[in-house]
């Protein structure tokens, strides 16, 4: 079995908390600086509040490969208004003043991570609070350039696998994740497709087979039932393009918040939250 040796305290905690109660844990994404940077705290501040466990913040880029037109209409729209790593950053810090418990974890790519400098942004993320990082289009050939600057200072590294990561591969996939599994359940991009709930559970015990961090499953998740099917057989379950497109829904016609943006994400998250523990009764 692979696991890593950093240590990710509030990671490591939620998880725990979570196997506690019986449960998985709930993952939830939404773009930094989506459609503002003062909506996008509100929303960041409401998520666990509505019943999310972890949070995925994404950081946005022009030319995102493996998000869909959800996600990527998201990114635009952040960048439109300003948003880049220092205000992704800051946006993180400001939670952090009311919230020491909930995981952040920075999803991305590494193109702006490099241009604003990797040891500059790997201590500016660890003073914001960020306790992880996901970066899609690093592989593990590639572990020196982030992944293990990242582990020494004590932020995981967390790594995605596919359905088309096979037994050779998942080694290396593995080597230096920490914190947990990130499965994604589809193949193709974010939110156009819904996952074969029976195919995700024996993939989850396959990997589970390999290493001893929790695995989580996401793309293609979109309601409470979708998030109870996919909690009887993973760790947690990571909710994206569906929060994403709530958010979206409530926007002015000129891609502005409204009163309703922030209740439009927290009240599904709030049926997500109920879908994951409804997932864990059934499986009982």
């Amino acid at each position: 079995m692979t696991s890593s040796s950093c240590v990710t305290t509030r990671i490591d905690a939620t998880f725990a908390r979570c196997r506690a109660e019986g449960r998985a844990a709930l993952v939830t994404y939404v773009m930094a600086g989506d459609p503002d940077p003062e909506t996008s705290l509100k929303v960041l501040q409401a998520l666990p509040r509505a019943g999310a466990d972890i949070v995925e913040f994404g950081l946005p880029f022009t030319d995102p490969m493996a998000d869909g037109p959800a996600i990527q209409a998201a990114g635009l729209r952040a960048l439109k208004a300003g948003q880049g790593v220092t205000k992704t950053l800051e946006l993180v810090q400001r939670f952090r003043a009311e919230d020491a418990r909930t995981p952040v974890i920075l999803m991305g790519y590494y193109n702006p991570i490099h241009t604003y400098g990797v040891e500059r942004f790997l201590d500016d993320a660890v003073s914001a609070g960020i306790d992880g990082l996901i970066v899609v289009d690093l592989p593990p050939e590639e572990d020196e350039e982030l992944c293990l600057p990242a582990l020494a200072r004590n932020l995981a590294f967390i790594r995605l696998a596919t359905p088309t990561t096979d037994e050779r591969r998942l080694p290396a996939v593995l080597a230096n994740t920490a914190g947990f599994v990130y499965y994604v359940s589809i193949t193709g991009i974010t939110g156009t497709a819904t996952p074969d709930f029976g195919r995700v559970s024996e993939a989850v015990a396959r990997i589970r087979r390999h290493t001893v961090l929790p695995v989580v499953v996401g793309f293609g998740v979109r309601t409470g039932a979708h998030a109870a099917a996919i909690a009887r057989g993973a760790d947690g379950v990571v909710v994206g393009s569906a929060l994403v497109d709530a958010l979206r829904a409530t926007l002015d016609a000129e891609g502005r918040a409204t009163e309703g943006t922030v209740e439009a994400v927290s009240a599904l998250v709030r049926d997500l939250a109920a879908g994951v523990r409804d997932g864990m009764r059934g499986a009982a």
